[in-house]
């Protein structure tokens, strides 16, 4: 993040003796917090994608990486053929996925159809490394893992296997998946889940195919016809066992009532708090709560009313209406014509101008007052692409259309209610530097760093954690 020149803050925040005092700094450094959200906006384009896409999932076999001395793929490259007479352990005919299971997910599965068991039945479906030695069962190397259909069991790292479920032959359809979330190998057969092992294999891994005696033949399917085992229906049952696991642990009883009334509290929604508070009335009893888990709401309700009415001002657009207001009520938070908030709502009003297709007057408006900012560290780029809007017959698609959503009039009156709590004179410095989020927000951010701590000890693997993605599967459940 820029920080701001000295020509824009000369002489605010500074005592007598020129030190800038700490509290004005961290307002300072607040109000740039709001510039790296419009950055935010611009690179994003306004459309948030998610983390997930673009991973590609294996689609075929590998003919390249194989064992292609005793097996024969097909020119689909979804079956495989083992034609040769086998000698030894070494005979293997194997062949890994053309790709390594994506890992950015709660599970991966894929499975295999058994054409024909051939003389011995050897046939073992699994996961393994790409520098795996391709003429040997998976499971009887290191970091590798197979469930074998001759005996039924399951073999990791060594030659010998271990009890695991029944044995498949000619007809069976065999599944093999990874749950990123536990941590586990999942094997399955005609649609029901045989069992579950630890993973301890890091790193990618390639869904992978074994045949060892003559004439044994399996087609396999990586997502492109419909699986055997329900694989929504298991990730769905994950998922609750997590929920679960989450609603066991206890917490006060109306310490979600308080989390919210302080949310909105904090961004001005005053209407919206009169309501719920109504709401709740006669559903959430008045229960003691110790001092520790105690949420202050003093400092949030700090001039609701006011926040309330500057909010709507900036939320339907009426920028001028919002300035004269902050004249008027804070005059210490506008004093400085070349602060951050006056930029952002310079900015917004001259955005509004266009948005009502008066451009003529936003050409004026901006010689007038965005060109004030001009050359300064921090806010040139944003300038930029204010003026930018200009060129576009509709700006509105154009890639500094973001500047039209609605969301950006949201950023702005957030950057003037944050502004205006920072001006409560009971707040010390440490609170000073508080009003950026709100409680149930600072909640949020400490769950997400967690869960990716949590991604983090797994190599990274696994679903990243986004709050749209767990209310819609919380509003799913119920």
């Amino acid at each position: 993040m820029n920080s701001l020149p000295s020509t824009a803050n000369s002489d605010n925040g500074r005592h007598e003796n020129g030190e800038t005092s700490t509290g004005d700094a961290r307002d300072r450094d607040l109000m740039l917090n709001f510039l790296g959200k419009v950055r935010l906006s611009a690179t994003t384009r306004g459309d948030a994608k998610e983390e997930d896409e673009g991973e590609e999932s294996p689609t075929e076999l590998n003919t390249i990486n194989s064992a292609g001395g005793f097996l024969i793929v097909s020119p689909d490259k979804l079956s495989v053929k083992y034609t040769n007479t086998n000698l030894h352990g070494h005979d293997v005919g194997v062949v890994q996925a053309n790709k390594p299971a994506p890992f950015k997910c709660l599970t991966y599965y894929f499975e295999i159809f058994v054409k024909d068991a051939g003389s011995k039945g050897q046939v073992a479906i699994g996961f393994t490394k790409e520098s795996f030695k391709m003429r040997r069962q998976p499971g009887w190397e290191v970091n590798s893992c197979g469930y074998h259909g001759d005996d039924g069991h399951l073999y990791r790292g060594k030659g010998t296997g271990e009890a695991f479920g029944p044995t498949f032959t000619k007809g069976d359809t065999v599944g093999g998946g990874i749950n990123y979330a536990s941590q586990e190998f999942f094997f399955t057969k005609n649609g029901a889940l045989v069992g579950k092992i630890p993973k301890d294999i890091k790193g990618d891994l390639f869904p992978t195919v074994a045949v060892h005696s003559q004439n044994e033949e399996v087609s396999v399917n990586f997502g492109r016809n419909k699986f055997a085992f329900d694989v929504k229906g298991y990730e769905a049952s994950e998922r609750n066992k997590q929920q679960i696991a989450i609603e066991k642990i206890s917490i006060p009883p109306n310490i979600g009532y308080g989390l919210v009334k302080t949310y909105l509290l904090h961004y001005g929604y005053e209407e919206t708090l009169n309501a719920f508070d109504l709401a709740t009335k006669t559903t959430v009893p008045p229960i003691h709560i110790a001092q520790e888990d105690a949420i202050d709401e003093d400092d949030s309700s700090y001039d609701l009313h006011h926040r309330k009415t500057l909010r709507e001002l900036v939320r339907t657009g009426e920028i001028s209406a919002a300035l004269e207001a902050l004249r008027t009520l804070y005059p210490q938070i506008v004093q400085d014509d070349r602060s951050v908030v006056c930029f952002l709502l310079h900015c917004q009003r001259f955005i509004e101008l266009v948005r009502d297709g008066k451009l003529e007057k936003a050409v004026k408006y901006g010689r007038l007052e965005l060109a004030k900012f001009v050359g300064l560290t921090g806010f040139q780029d944003i300038v930029e692409d204010c003026f930018a809007l200009l060129v576009y017959e509709n700006p509105e698609e154009s890639s500094v259309g973001y500047f039209l959503k609605d969301s950006q009039r949201e950023l702005v009156a957030d950057a003037v209610n944050a502004a205006i709590l920072s001006t409560n004179p009971n707040n010390n410095n440490v609170q000073r530097s508080c009003h950026l989020h709100s409680h149930l927000e600072k909640l949020l951010r400490q769950l997400t760093v967690c869960c990716l701590e949590r991604r983090s000890l797994n190599g990274d693997q696994g679903e990243t954690f986004r709050l749209h993605r767990v209310l819609s599967n919380n509003s799913t459940r119920r």
